[in-house]
């Protein structure tokens, strides 16, 4: 309860002013310092963000530039400069973040229909990614288990993710092709094997639900030199199978009823390493 009053007076009133103080004393309004203080990445994009969200103010220093003397102007245009380079490139990550959710959202929504040739297509070119060398007896067949779906006809299995399911899998055998066999041939182990395509959709699920609850914005600020793009989601989706997989076989859980709890453990690593501002900028 007190921290809630806080908060409110904190944000609504005692910051205000803590802002105006420290500008008379720096001469340098909030993004300016945040600009000056920072390289980079997540904590200055985060910052200017916060900023941006909970500033009254208008003043910038295009505007102040009016007061500055000639023999100073050119200097004082040279730092307009550079401080408007820093803004610029933290609106274009916080305002791409906003519209990479629209896009996933649009994406995740789009049901798969087998009237649509490109769906169509897409799942066709999935089953020959990962088994070039086996032919499909017909659309609909048992062999799609073959590749982690769980009955005769895949586009089931794609409604709680939409296209952005099928679309992650495709990506991930069309670039990491030799990787996502060998991740594969892991989930066919007939002691350790789980339903690879099924887990590619809950991963799939996974990524969206960090990148709606706004986790991925450390990982996307800080790799991510501009707006995020849907390819930056499905590298990230990459990254989440693989180490999936790798998790997997390490825990060797006893049977596949127990996919939820590891599914859960692997997400709370997942959101553990996100708080570091560093994650995979290697």
């Amino acid at each position: 309860m007190f921290g809630s009053i806080w908060g409110y007076f904190y944000t609504s009133f005692l910051r205000y002013w803590l802002k105006w103080f420290i500008r008379q004393v720096t001469g340098k309004c909030e993004l300016q310092r945040i600009c000056a203080g920072y390289k980079p990445g997540a904590p200055r994009t985060t910052k200017a963000e916060y900023s941006l969200k909970n500033s009254k103010s208008k003043v910038n220093l295009l505007r102040a530039a009016v007061d500055v003397e000639e023999d100073g102007l050119e200097k004082h245009l040279d730092l307009v400069m550079r401080e408007k380079e820093c803004q610029n490139l933290c609106l274009l990550q916080i305002t791409g973040y906003r519209n990479l959710f629209t896009s996933v959202e649009e994406l995740r929504k789009e049901n798969f229909d087998s009237d649509k040739v490109q769906h169509e297509e897409m799942l066709l070119k999935l089953w020959d990614l990962l088994m070039p060398e086996v032919k499909l007896e017909s659309r609909v067949t048992k062999q799609w288990g073959d590749i982690g779906f769980q009955g005769d006809d895949p586009k089931t299995d794609f409604r709680g993710m939409g296209m952005l399911g099928l679309t992650n899998l495709v990506f991930f055998s069309e670039n990491y092709t030799e990787e996502a066999r060998q991740v594969l041939s892991h989930a066919n182990h007939p002691k350790l094997g789980y339903s690879y395509a099924i887990v590619g959709i809950n991963l799939t699920e996974m990524a969206y639900s960090l990148l709606k609850s706004g986790a991925l914005k450390p990982h996307f600020y800080n790799t991510v030199s501009g707006r995020p793009q849907l390819q930056h989601l499905h590298q990230l989706f990459c990254y989440l199978v693989y180490k999936f997989d790798k998790f997997w076989v390490e825990e060797e859980p006893e049977s596949i009823m127990e996919f939820n709890h590891y599914r859960e453990k692997f997400h709370d690593n997942i959101k553990i390493q996100l708080r570091d501002p560093c994650l995979l900028c290697s």
